[in-house]
């Protein structure tokens, strides 16, 4: 049988690299979860490699039909966003996943999939540290939208404080405000665990 391993944390804690590292550099068989969501598409995105990208019409579809484990709803500057997975993304017999997620969304993984066939990793950053990091991304962005990564940034610290998390069987805490290696080496040696 086979494991979903979901990487969870705040925005800016480094998840999207960690994860990008663990599929590239770790030599484990996985595939990827990919989520789909409302939001429009961003410059440099693809539809079904960083989102499946469906309108709400499409999302209450499947929403109808029972094809959904998660999904979630953020309040953004810019209006409702829906993020969610989708039951057809799976084969659990064949194979080990790996996806990003949230708190709720793994509350909703461990309802379906059940405790023993996910490995959940929370991405753990210093908040002045995130904070920086999310400043300093931003200021990269060519239509910079501080309003948006303030709104986030304090929803972040609601959604992952030490209240939610210890409500949740976590696997590990893994510490990314060090290196990036041994953000790695953390990772690595949980998995080897786990898998």
């Amino acid at each position: 049988m086979g494991k979903i391993i979901l990487i969870m944390g705040p925005s800016n804690s480094g998840k999207d690299t960690i994860y990008k590292l663990i599929k590239e550099k770790l030599n484990i068989p996985l595939e990827e979860i990919i989520l789909y969501t409302t939001r429009p598409m961003r410059k440099n995105e693809q539809n079904a490699r960083e989102y499946y990208f469906v309108n709400e019409e499409e999302m209450n579809n499947m929403l109808n039909n029972n094809l959904i484990i998660e999904r979630r709803c953020y309040d953004t500057v810019h209006g409702k966003w829906y993020y969610f997975t989708s039951k057809k993304e799976f084969n659990l017999e064949k194979y080990n996943y790996i996806g990003l997620n949230t708190l709720v969304g793994l509350d909703q993984y461990l309802k379906y999939f059940k405790k023993e066939n996910i490995i959940s990793l929370y991405i753990e950053v210093e908040k002045g540290e995130r904070l920086q990091r999310a400043i300093n991304r931003e200021k990269k962005l060519e239509n910079a939208d501080y309003e948006e990564m303030c709104r986030r940034f304090l929803a972040d610290s609601i959604d992952f404080s030490e209240e939610e998390l210890s409500k949740r069987p976590i696997t590990a805490i893994i510490d990314n405000n060090g290196s990036l290696e041994n953000t790695m080496k953390q990772v690595e040696k949980i998995l080897q665990k786990t898998l």
